[in-house]
């Protein structure tokens, strides 16, 4: 399954001329149901606005905390995953469908300082709100795209312009022959033992509810590793 998962930057709204083909499925984020008709899955959380939310019509299907929650933690969950809706979305997919790519278009988490920062206009820039799971924004990218190397699945990126996002670049024609990116597999293994020594898992989602638990620079420490792992020269910004 080649699964096109949708975000709000501002050229998100262009995928709603995109030919379905290469994809199997397309995965709107938030707000992003509304660029296309042919959404299969929406997924929000549980403080998105009532009037945003999409409707479910016949073969499409809403995604809420009730499942997303058990699915994050099964990798880690939120303090590890980092808690934006593009990972949360992602590690739902990888869980649920057994994806074999997820290609990320408008999930770029870079928001300029003039202009629109979404496709419906201006935004919150959530992800760079000050937050103990967020600090590194590339290592949690990182940590998907190596996490779902291992089970076949490949993380890329449709997007063109600036990105804080670590996965390779493609073009729709290149959907179809995108390979996982697998890193240094001492690396994450090492990352992964880390993890589990920090035991930092907060079953509810609820983090922010915990806060006296987490040492920034263990994470810190922990967000290094996964970007050592990483290969970080390949992160393409431009």
């Amino acid at each position: 399954m080649r699964i096109l998962m949708l975000g709000s930057a501002p050229m998100a709204a262009e995928a709603a001329a995109w030919p379905r083909q290469p994809f199997d499925m397309v995965l709107a984020i938030n707000n992003a149901w509304r660029i296309r008709s042919d959404w299969d899955v929406a997924i929000h959380p549980y403080d998105f606005p009532a009037d945003r939310q999409a409707v479910a019509g016949p073969g499409q299907r809403i995604v809420t905390e009730t499942e997303f929650v058990p699915a994050q933690n099964e990798y880690g969950g939120f303090v590890y995953a980092g808690a934006t809706m593009a990972f949360t979305a992602a590690y739902w997919a990888l869980h649920d469908l057994k994806p074999s790519v997820i290609a990320v278009y408008g999930c770029d988490m870079h928001y300029p300082k003039s202009g629109p920062t979404h496709f419906y206009g201006a935004g919150t820039p959530d992800p760079l709100r000050p937050d103990v799971t967020l600090r590194s924004l590339e290592a949690k990218a990182a940590r998907l795209m190596l996490l779902a190397a291992r089970q076949g699945c490949a993380m890329v990126n449709l997007s063109t312009g600036p990105s804080r996002l670590v996965f390779p670049r493609v073009t729709q024609a290149g959907v179809d022959g995108a390979v996982p990116f697998a890193g240094d597999a001492e690396r994450v293994d090492a990352a992964l033992r880390m993890e589990s020594e920090l035991g930092y898992v907060v079953p509810s989602g609820r983090y922010w509810e915990e806060p006296g638990r987490f040492d920034l620079a263990a994470l810190d420490r922990l967000d290094a590793l996964w970007l050592a792992a990483s290969a970080l020269p390949l992160r393409q910004t431009g």
